[in-house]
């Protein structure tokens, strides 16, 4: 008597619990609807989810949540669902239909065809099988095409073939595996960067996808995209072999090519070279990043007065793209080693590529005018300083100059009036470059103590600095504190 309260208890309560999953499997798909119907796609995902789990025999949900995969882009698990929908209900035409699509959609075209006439047996006039059923053969033609194509190593004409078929099958990350070789081999990286990408979406853990994608960037001189392309390698695989490898070369280079434009932003050329030169021996071959070093070294150079080194480093990196901006940097070096004519090809060559560049435009003015300048007197050829000479270096140069040509240290005749002009040319070179505006001024080309410019100081007096001693200006021992 007790045996049978209690089965009849259990059985109660078995019929209730059944009853409210029932209940809750429909308010799931309730939900579900409603979010797909506003578009809350991983939200109407999650409570298919919930309903597929509390009855796995129903193939209207397998199949509206196969939907929703399809809407997410996500053809692999929307496939898996429509399997099980046919296998639950093989006269579904409409599912069997929409998996016809996905695998024509994947390239997949014996199993789209036979889903295809598989529909039209049952629906001769079904318009959308019979127009996806005569695309397979043009595609797998096209296909062939493609593949003897790339045997023959016509990439150029076998990326034209593939794309047709991509057309009709772009979830097929093969296709865009294959294309991305033809475009890899025509050195059209950034094409090759846009199918990788899409295969790295298309499959799921795609390891290599992203080991390419690195690659892909790191040839294009895209050092940091590089490094993020890898570490989303490693975050599939932390063990991933070559993604480690070619992480710890990356993340190296990385690191100087930062602190070599900080450096070099901050004008601290010598530690800009020393972060800039080791790239060089890290990577050998890859062009692009070899010329983003050389592109540092070339200014850096001429930031600390080595203008041969900087003239080598700026060839280096115009051998391997010529860019105006590269071509302003070399000019800039050939005039820091006062080769005016070199400069002012290179500033014409900028303009070729750029004639709105102002840099140029102002460089190629300032070139001239210092050719201009070179054939009369220059200021720090007088005092024996580079153009980076600081005020301080100036006047302890000039003090010197002054007192090794002061005219009382000569005997009159020849040698005395030599020592009077280099005298007043030692003066004239101190006045200059000791006044911030007349120094900007000769730098830009323009000599402010010429008389023929209309712009120089009036008044200048070469013998200002002995105002403090009478008679004759050379009658006089100069003192120096």
């Amino acid at each position: 008597m007790y045996h049978c309260g209690l089965l009849l208890v259990l059985l109660d309560l078995f019929l209730v619990v059944g009853s409210v999953s029932q209940l809750e499997i429909d308010r799931h798909l309730e939900l579900g609807r409603e979010f797909l119907a506003k578009g809350q796609l991983q939200d109407a995902l999650s409570h298919y989810h919930a309903a597929v789990e509390g009855d796995p025999n129903n193939y209207l949900t397998y199949y509206k949540r196969g939907t929703v995969y399809l809407a997410l882009g996500k053809a692999k698990f929307a496939l898996l669902d429509l399997d099980r929908v046919l296998e639950l209900k093989p006269d579904f035409t409409s599912a069997r239909l929409q998996r016809g699509n996905v695998l024509l959609k994947q390239a997949q075209f014996e199993k789209a065809e036979a889903d295809f006439r598989h529909v039209l047996a049952v629906e001769p006039q079904n318009s959308d099988a019979y127009n996806a059923l005569y695309k397979i053969s043009p595609a797998q033609d096209d296909l062939l095409v493609a593949d003897r194509l790339v045997r023959n190593g016509d990439y150029a004409a076998a990326a034209q073939q593939l794309s047709r078929v991509i057309e009709v099958s772009p979830w097929s990350a093969e296709l865009r595996e294959l294309r991305a070789e033809c475009y890899e081999a025509l050195e059209d990286y950034i094409s090759a960067i846009s199918d990788v990408r899409s295969t790295t979406k298309l499959q799921s853990d795609n390891t290599q996808g992203f080991l390419k994608l690195a690659t892909l960037h790191y040839r294009l001189g895209q050092v940091e995209e590089s490094l993020k392309e890898i570490r989303e390698c490693l975050k599939l695989d932390p063990d991933h072999s070559k993604c480690f490898s070619f992480y710890k070369k990356i993340k190296k280079v990385a690191k100087l090519l930062t602190d070599a434009n900080e450096y070099e932003n901050e004008r601290d050329y010598t530690n800009c070279i020393d972060s800039a030169l080791p790239i060089l021996k890290l990577e050998p071959q890859v062009a692009k990043v070899r010329f983003i070093a050389h592109q540092h070294l070339c200014k850096c150079y001429t930031g600390i007065s080595e203008p041969s080194q900087a003239i080598k480093n700026c060839h280096e990196a115009l051998n391997i793209r010529k860019e105006a901006s590269v071509y302003c940097d070399r000019a800039e070096a050939y005039l820091a080693a006062e080769m005016f004519d070199d400069a002012i090809r290179d500033f014409k060559e900028a303009l070729e590529i750029d004639m709105s560049l102002q840099r140029a435009k102002q460089g190629l003015h300032k070139a001239q005018q210092r050719q201009k300048l070179s054939e009369s007197r220059d200021y720090y050829k007088i005092l024996g300083v580079p153009r980076t000479a600081s005020k301080r270096d100036i006047i302890k140069a000039y003090r010197k100059a002054a007192q090794k040509w002061h005219p009382d240290n000569f005997q009159e005749g020849e040698e005395k009036k030599r020592a009077e002009k280099k005298f007043i040319d030692i003066a004239a070179a101190k006045e200059v470059l000791t006044d911030d505006e007349k120094r900007a001024k000769f730098d830009q080309g323009e000599d402010p103590l010429d008389p023929e410019s209309g712009k120089h100081q009036q008044g200048f007096n070469p013998f200002q600095e002995f105002h403090h001693f009478h008679g004759s200006p050379f009658q006089f021992k100069f003192h120096f504190n």
